[in-house]
């Protein structure tokens, strides 16, 4: 049965999206405010809008679902997510934003002396990344959908499609911006709210210091992953962090290097008390959602409200996941739709406001047709799979291209590369192997622990082979990276 209170949710949450989106456009009129909001957007504001595209569908539902699938294990991955943010504060965000780009590839241009095959695999790769990202989210919102509303779940890609593509066409980045924004508060409240009912419900009974003793138990009774995975997974999570495309245009935005930093540690503290939310729901799912396997785990967070409580109150709780579920599927994959199509629009439409909007079109409609064709994975192994692409690929590069002026743009292709085809060609060999705890193929399932390094070496091993290859402008370029911008002036 429909479920019209989730019904309703969906279709507020599309619509004030877009409201949002209208207003931005009346303050979008030039191109920058189309690729950075013409790099004025400060640092509260952007934290929020960065907790809204970050927060993906895998933090949204997939977190729970891990929690219930793998115990105590699963926490590493929430642990992780905020911590890459860390590695972001530390070595990235303030250095990135002095570069003056508008795009990653932007930045490989600037920082090799305009390597045009560089910029070109920069390009590429971050279609792909975006692109497998985009596609979880579709997935997430056809589970929502079926779920929750009894609607046909092909229905869910094609609305946050169509949503995401009149927001990003209004008004580019500034009216991102703030429909982001918007979504991080609107996301938290949607997870308080449940689990403010649920816990005022169940608190009495597991009060009781056997009962809080046996859960705790049962969560540690719930298979675990193994040492080489956990390694694995946090590689990936720290790593990948620093190479998402989505989250890295977002420090373009910011005024100043030392706002970028601001930002960061701002963003910190939002996803510090985000995750405690799923989490905590996760714990709960193990208690009152029974039988829920790999293929249905993801659904934590919707079935918990029903599996507690009857009637409208658990009808009213499942709308106000729906509508945060939906700002989790729309904040990102606006996010994801601005990173690709700002690079699609540099690389074969000369930057244009004009080749930003069809851009932004095949931004979105390509991932819709896979994720229509294609079965839908746990949503946070997924979404770890392509933090792992991103760390053997664009992490390396922007850490040795900020940090290490003997870099060549040579060593750059060899690196992104040798990473690009060993972790690809890893998880591609894992789908088509047998679904066993075996080290070879825990190997090829994680291959973060790896692959990564793989990168790395190749990248100072090329660089070290071709020291005439060093740009001659490395430190003009480097002081530009570095140099506070006060100082610098």
């Amino acid at each position: 049965m429909t479920n019209l209170f989730s019904v309703l949710a969906l279709v507020l949450v599309s619509l004030t999206t877009m409201l949002i989106a209208f207003y931005g456009l009346r303050l979008s009129r030039t191109t920058s405010d189309f690729y950075v909001a013409s790099r004025t957007v400060r640092p509260w504001w952007n934290a929020s809008a960065i907790g809204g595209e970050y927060l993906s569908a895998a933090s949204f539902l997939g977190v729970a679902g891990l929690i219930v699938l793998s115990g105590q294990s699963g926490l590493w991955f929430p642990i992780g997510y905020t911590a890459g943010y860390l590695m972001l504060l530390l070595f990235v965000a303030a250095p990135l934003r002095r570069s003056q780009a508008y795009t990653i590839p932007d930045f490989a241009q600037i920082r090799f002396e305009d390597s045009i095959m560089l910029r070109k695999i920069t390009t590429y790769l971050v279609v792909i990344i975006c692109w497998l990202y985009i596609v979880p989210q579709m997935h997430g919102a056809a589970l929502t959908l079926s779920i929750a509303t009894g609607l046909p779940g092909w229905i869910g890609p094609l609305i946050v499609a169509a949503v995401v593509c009149l927001t990003v066409v209004s008004g580019g980045m500034r009216s991102v911006t703030f429909v982001q924004a918007f979504q991080y508060w609107f996301k938290l409240a949607a997870l308080v709210i449940p689990t403010l009912f649920v816990l005022f419900q169940v608190l009495p009974e597991y009060s009781v210091p056997e009962r809080a003793a046996a859960v705790a138990g049962q969560l540690k009774s719930i298979s675990s992953m193994s040492l080489y995975e956990t390694i694995s997974i946090i590689l990936a999570l720290l790593f990948g962090t620093l190479g998402l495309p989505h989250v890295l245009v977002r420090f373009y935005t910011n005024p100043t290097g030392h706002a970028a930093r601001t930002t960061t540690a701002i963003v910190l503290c939002l996803l510090s008390v985000f995750y405690l939310l799923p989490t905590t729901l996760g714990v709960l799912g193990i208690l009152y959602t029974k039988d829920l396997s790999a293929s249905n785990a993801d659904a934590t967070i919707l079935l918990l409200p029903h599996s507690v409580f009857d009637g409208v109150l658990a009808d009213l709780l499942t709308a106000v996941v729906v509508g945060g579920a939906f700002a989790a599927f729309l904040s990102t994959t606006s996010g994801l739709a601005v990173s690709l199509a700002g690079a699609l629009s540099q690389e074969f439409f000369n930057g244009t406001v004009r080749g930003f909007r069809i851009s932004t079109v095949l931004a979105t409609a390509i991932p819709v047709v896979v994720a229509l064709l294609t079965s839908s994975l746990a949503l946070a192994g997924a979404i770890g799979n392509v933090f792992a692409f991103t760390a053997s690929t664009i992490c390396p590069l922007l850490l040795l291209g900020i940090w290490w002026r003997s870099l060549t743009a040579r060593g750059a292709i060899a690196g992104m590369l040798a990473g690009a085809a060993s972790c690809g060609l890893a998880l591609l060999g894992s789908s088509m192997m047998p679904n066993n705890d075996s080290f070879w193929v825990l190997m090829l399932r994680q291959p973060a622990a790896w692959s990564v390094p793989l990168a790395f070496v190749v990248m100072i091993l090329v660089s070290k082979k071709s020291p005439r290859k060093i740009p001659t402008n490395v430190d003009l370029v480097m002081a530009l990276l570095h140099v506070p911008e006060r100082s610098y002036k």
